[in-house]
C-alpha cells in the first residue's frame, strides 16, 4: 500500500493538469478518426482505412510505454508530461499537411506522446491521493478520454466543414499549444524525486516484465488489451457507422457521439465510485466486460429505421460500459504493483493496452471490408470484453 506524500502544490492543480493533459493528447488520436468522411478523398484512401492509422499510433505507443516507467523515474514526471504535450503539437501540424507519409510520420509522433501521458500522471497520483480514494481519482483523472471524445463531437466536425479537415487538426494543435505554455513554466515543480543518473540500457523491457511476474497485474494487462481493443473501435468508428450504415449526416453522428462519450466520462467516475464503494475493483471490471459484450451485440441491430433516441440509447451505455473502465484499471494496477514501481507497472500494462488498440481497430477494419457493415462486425467484437472480464477475474485469484 503507498502512503500518501504532501504534494509541492495544491492537489486540485495536479489533478486538472494530468486530466487536460489527457484530454487533449486523446483528442489528438482521434481527430482523423472524427473527420474521417471529410479527409478519406483528399488523402487519398477510404474512410475505413482510419483503423489502420489509429494502429500505427497506438503500435508507438506500446513501444515507448514498454520503457516509460524509466524514463519517468530518471527525468521526473513532469518533464516528460511536457514533453508529451510538444510531440502531440508537432503530431498535429504533420497531419495538418494533408500529405499522407507526412500524416503517417505524424501518427508516430502523436503515439509516443500518447505513450508517456499516462506513466507520467500515474506516478504523480499514485504519490499524492489518499489510498481510500485511488479509484476515484484515478477515475476522474481518465474522464479526460471519453471528453476528448466529446469535444471532438461537438467541435472537429463543424471545423471540418467550415476550415477544412486540416482546420480540425490545427484547431487541436492550438490546443497543445496552449497547454504548454501553461504547465512548461512550472514542471520542475513536480520532479523533486527523479533520479538523473538511473541508467536505461538494458532495463527497456523491466514494465512488461514485471507485469508478466505479477500474476494481477497479468490479468489487468490482459483485460487491458481486450478492453482496449473494443472501446478504440467503438471510439474510432461509430461516426463513420452511423454515416454508412445509418445514414446519417456528420455532424449529426458528431453529436451521437458526443453523448455517447460524455456518458462513458459520466460512467468512469461511477464505476470509480462502486468499486471504492464495494473494495473490489475486479468485479467492477468482470462486470463491464460483460456489459460491453451485450452492447456490441445490439449494436448489430441498428439500422435507418431506428428511432434517434433508441440509437442514441445503445450507443450510451455501449459508451458506459466500453469507455468507462480505465480509471478503475490504472488504479488497479497502481494498487497491486510492488512498492515504488507504479510508473513501471503502469508502462507495461499499458503496453499490452496499447497492443490491443493496435489489434483492434485494424481487425474492425479487416473484418468490416468482409463483412460490409459497422453494426455486424461490431457483434463479431463482441469477443473482445468477453475475453478481458475472463482474464481479469482468472489472474487475480492466482499466486502466481
Amino acid at each position: 500500500m503507498t502512503t500518501q506524500e504532501t504534494p509541492p502544490a495544491p492537489f486540485p492543480l495536479l489533478l486538472a493538469e494530468v486530466t487536460s493533459v489527457q484530454t487533449v493528447a486523446t483528442l489528438s488520436v482521434l481527430t482523423l478518426a472524427t473527420v474521417a468522411p471529410l479527409a478519406a478523398a483528399s488523402l487519398g484512401v477510404g474512410s475505413e482505412a482510419v483503423g489502420y492509422q489509429i494502429s500505427v499510433i497506438y503500435s508507438a505507443a506500446a513501444l515507448v510505454s514498454a520503457f516509460a516507467g524509466l524514463v519517468v523515474r530518471r527525468w521526473g514526471a513532469g518533464t516528460v508530461g511536457v514533453l508529451a504535450l510538444a510531440l502531440g503539437l508537432v503530431g498535429c501540424l504533420g497531419i495538418a499537411t494533408g500529405f499522407l507519409w507526412v500524416a503517417a510520420l505524424a501518427s508516430v509522433l502523436l503515439g509516443i506522446g500518447y505513450g508517456l501521458v499516462n506513466p507520467s500522471s500515474s506516478h504523480l497520483l499514485n504519490r499524492f491521493t489518499p489510498p481510500a480514494r485511488r479509484n476515484l481519482v484515478f477515475s476522474l483523472k481518465q474522464t479526460g478520454v471519453p471528453l476528448a471524445g466529446v469535444l471532438a463531437g461537438l467541435t472537429l466536425p463543424g471545423i471540418g466543414e467550415i476550415a477544412g479537415w486540416r482546420g480540425a487538426a490545427l484547431a487541436v494543435a492550438g490546443m497543445f499549444a496552449l497547454l504548454l505554455a501553461l504547465f512548461a513554466p512550472g514542471r520542475r515543480v513536480w520532479d523533486d524525486d527523479r533520479s538523473p543518473g538511473l541508467p536505461i540500457r538494458g532495463n527497456l523491457m523491466e514494465g512488461p516484465r514485471l507485469v508478466w511476474r505479477v500474476p494481477a497485474l497479468r490479468g489487468f494487462a490482459l483485460m487491458g488489451f481486450f478492453f482496449s481493443a473494443i472501446q478504440l473501435s467503438l471510439m474510432a468508428f461509430t461516426v463513420n457507422m452511423l454515416v454508412h450504415d445509418l445514414h446519417w449526416s456528420i455532424v449529426s453522428a458528431g453529436l451521437a457521439v458526443s453523448v455517447m462519450q460524455a456518458a462513458g466520462a459520466a460512467a468512469r467516475i461511477g464505476w470509480g465510485l462502486l468499486a471504492d464503494r464495494l473494495r473490489s475493483g475486479v468485479a467492477v471490471l468482470g462486470g463491464i466486460g460483460v456489459l460491453s459484450a451485450s452492447a456490441a451485440l445490439a449494436t448489430a441491430g441498428l439500422g435507418p429505421s431506428w428511432p434517434v433516441p433508441a440509437v442514441i440509447g445503445v450507443l450510451t451505455v455501449f459508451g458506459i460500459a466500453a469507455i468507462g473502465w480505465n480509471g478503475v484499471f490504472l488504479a488497479e494496477v497502481a494498487r497491486v504493483a510492488p512498492k515504488g514501481t507504479a510508473s513501471t507497472a503502469t508502462g507495461g500494462a499499458l503496453m499490452f493496452t496499447f497492443s490491443g488498440v493496435v489489434v483492434g481497430p485494424a481487425l474492425f477494419a479487416t473484418l468490416f471490408n468482409t463483412v460490409g457493415s459497422y453494426g455486424e462486425t461490431f457483434a463479431l467484437m463482441m469477443a473482445f470484453p468477453l475475453a478481458g472480464a475472463a482474464a481479469v477475474l482468472f489472474w487475480s485469484r492466482r499466486k502466481s
